[in-house]
């Protein structure tokens, strides 16, 4: 591999016209894509073989979509006031007279029709169903004059929203204000880490040419897929921060060259072909990861981790072949200094921080940094044995709005209820399980309101909508979901009917149900990878299990740490969130994105140390050269890493919100707490039986030149030109 990267390198440095012009048609063509192609995104999910969603299209079937897609309009009058005032009537009657007329929409039924009027007069809303059969089907323009009769409903004195489907689809599209803060504090990271001020400029040049890429590329296909909303957005968080990090490492690879009295354009092709492979290598593990989450069989989540994965490749890509381009146009100004004067810090001198931590942690205090390492994860780790999953709504203006005035006016339950849909061979059977299951369901704990069973025109069908007492993402909402199928057996033998939970809440609870039951599985599928990737990597034993047990230690941290701050609420004011259920999702791609950063820091670190005790240094010698010269490259990863993670947690997007938390908590466990603290610790009490690997599985094992150990050793040319020979005498 290391051969191949080298003369991509090389190629891509002498014919730097050429592979940038490609990269910038390719990043015209995904935005010419993108306005051509692309639709409108959704947070309601189609989940085969789960029951709820097998109930709700059986009953969009019968009921003719009644089961399906609705929205509303939601009025609140002012303090004091009633919306039965005959201002507040005309205007909402007229307001639901108008939504009638809106293109896309079935029916609009108002509140003094229906009785959907709050008890203290305040709130009402009008029920608004749509011809589409799917979250995706409703049309963007009929959400556009939803909104906009909302707002001229709003000139009477009424706080108007429009909620669930009425309100305008969020498109990704310019991202957040918030972002910029996590590129400004990369730009400065990078600025200190490479000393040049142009030199910092390279990584974030080719991190956004693949956010552009990646996301635009991905909403050109959201016209024929369902996609969520928040799928480009992760995507555009880890291609900013694994694209930064990425060009770091080669950026700082060649600069260091440079510096020596490399040549720039063998310094490029070597720094390619080395740290390029390291990328290669890091960039594949998240890959994997996240592609294999279409074993769980979940539509959205794989579309999610297929595009996350797909803007990963594409930063990958960048780094080895538009990066070097890039580095062509530098020449020999790389290893120029402008923010500092003086030569950078030399790794062998003994004096850097880097140099310093590791002979602190590698001396007497080995063995208390790796316990004060394990118990103070482990510690972290403890809150995650109490996590709830759910599919909280992402719901962000308009629509957080109007769930919020429901919530208030009618109780949490209104936001979701619960459709029970009976089925069966015989009509009068029908009915009376209807009938029954209506009965017991009024007298059930948590249960607000029980309407009279609707039944279907077409089939022996019958539909009865339950409003429970607590909110769609509350855990006693799951509870009685779960309750009501314990309890229906009895009654479907009875009548030979067969009686299902569904509607979008029942869907969320099967889905988290379903996510739970595949986590084991997907989990022990990357450990497992995990181990078999750094075997083929260091040839070691020792290594492979501690980065695994370093690895599991960091992402139980990271969800201790979100449970604490999104589920218990401790930090859910500072967020912006309302404490409560995390996100099912969560759990997965925590495993699935922080395996691939872990292996990351893993390889840089420890691959140099395992080149040192190579070229014949003692152990301990080795893991404290190896680090010292690792060390700061790493850090400015992982603090770049954890600044854009940290700027996407002021997203507008509530299911970014813990997940951003989330990667944010584990790059920092795992780079600083494991990766540069345990690891080496534990390296330097193993000795030489670290890097200990059985004959027999030695001769099996093939050997992975990840650090481009078999690139031929040429000298290093003396600076030959004037420009090189200032550049040495300057630094």
């Amino acid at each position: 591999m290391a051969g191949v990267l080298y003369r991509i390198g090389r190629f891509a440095y002498r014919r730097k016209w050429t592979v940038v012009v490609a990269w910038l048609l390719i990043l015209v063509a995904a935005v010419g894509a993108d306005k051509a192609f692309s639709g409108s995104t959704s947070d309601s999910f189609t989940i085969p073989g789960i029951e709820a969603q097998q109930a709700m299209d059986v009953a969009n079937k019968d009921f003719a979509g009644a089961a399906g897609v609705g929205g509303s309009l939601v009025f609140q009058a002012p303090a004091g006031q009633k919306v039965t005032a005959t201002v507040y009537q005309h205007a909402i009657d007229e307001a639901t007279a108008e939504a009638a007329k809106v293109p896309g929409v079935k029916k609009a039924t108002g509140p003094f029709t229906a009785k959907t009027v709050s008890k203290d007069g305040r709130t009402a809303y009008t029920s608004i169903t749509f011809a589409a059969t799917s979250a995706n089907g409703v049309p963007s323009a009929a959400q556009q004059q939803l909104t906009s009769i909302a707002t001229q409903a709003s000139h009477s004195g009424l706080t108007v929203a429009a909620g669930g489907n009425a309100a305008v689809a969020g498109k990704v599209g310019g991202g957040n204000s918030t972002e910029l803060i996590g590129v400004l504090a990369a730009l400065l990271v990078l600025a200190i880490a490479f000393r040049s001020i142009v030199a910092a400029f390279l990584p974030l040049a080719t991190a956004l040419m693949a956010v552009g890429i990646g996301t635009t590329g991905l909403m050109a296909l959201s016209g024929v897929i369902s996609m969520s909303s928040s799928a480009p957005t992760l995507g555009s968080m880890l291609g900013l921060a694994v694209g930064i990090d990425y060009s770091l490492f080669i950026v700082s690879r060649h600069q260091n060259q440079v510096r020596a009295g490399m040549e720039p354009q063998e310094s490029a092709a070597r720094a390619v072909a080395t740290s390029g492979g390291a990328v290669v290598f890091a960039g594949a593990t998240v890959v994997i990861a996240l592609s294999g989450l279409f074993v769980v069989n979940i539509p959205f989540l794989t579309i999610m981790g297929l595009g996350a994965a797909g803007t990963v490749v594409v930063a990958v890509l960048l780094a080895i072949t538009l990066l070097p381009a890039l580095l062509g146009f530098m020449g020999a100004r790389i290893a120029r200094s402008r923010v500092f004067r003086g030569a950078a810090p030399d790794p062998d001198s003994g004096r850097t921080l880097g140099a310093r931590w590791v002979r602190l942690v590698t001396s007497r205090l080995r063995w208390p940094a790796m316990a004060a390492v394990i118990v103070g994860l482990l510690v972290l780790a403890s809150p995650s044995l109490k996590m709830q999953l759910g599919l909280p709504q992402d719901q962000t203006g308009s629509a957080a709005q109007a769930a919020t005035m429901i919530s208030d006016g009618f109780g949490a339950g209104y936001n979701g209820p619960l459709l029970i849909l009976v089925t069966g061979e015989d009509k009068a059977q029908v009915q009376q399980a209807a009938t029954e299951t209506a009965a017991r369901l009024e007298t059930t704990p948590d249960v607000q309101k029980v309407a009279k069973p609707v039944y279907a025109k077409t089939a022996d069908a019958a539909m009865i909508t339950v409003t429970p007492a607590s909110g769609p993402n509350d855990q006693a909402t799951t509870d009685l979901v779960n309750g009501i199928r314990a309890e229906r057996g009895a009654l479907e033998q009875s009548t030979r009917t067969t009686i299902d939970v569904t509607g979008q809440t029942a869907i969320n609870v099967d889905l988290s149900a379903k996510l739970a039951n595949a986590l084991p599985t997907y989990a022990l599928t990357v450990v497992i990878l995990a181990m078999i990737i750094l075997l083929l990597v260091f040839r070691s034993i020792a290594v492979p299990l501690k980065a695994m047990l370093g690895f599991v230690l960091s992402a139980f941290a990271a969800l201790g740490a979100t449970v604490a701050a999104f589920q218990w609420g401790w930090l859910a004011s500072a967020l912006g969130v309302q404490s409560g259920q995390l996100l099912s999702i969560l759990p997965t791609m925590l495993l699935g994105i922080l395996f691939g950063l872990a292996m990351d820091y893993e390889v840089f670190l420890v691959s140099r140390m395992r080149e040192e005790h190579v070229h014949g240094a003692e152990p301990l010698a080795a893991v404290r050269g190896g680090f010292a010269h690792s060390a700061r490259v790493v850090t400015a990863a992982a603090l770049i890493m954890i600044s854009v993670f940290t700027s996407f947690i002021a997203s507008n997007e509530q299911m970014i919100k813990p997940m951003a938390f989330a990667f944010a908590v584990g790059v920092f466990c795992d780079a600083f707490l494991v990766r540069m603290t345990m690891v080496p610790a534990l390296l330097a009490v193993l000795g030489r039986a670290a890097w200990w690997l059985p004959r027999w599985l030695g001769r099996i094992v093939p050997t992975v030149d990840i650090e481009g150990a078999s690139l031929h050793k040429a000298e290093i040319p003396a600076p030959r030109d004037a420009e090189l020979a200032a550049v040495a005498a300057r630094e």
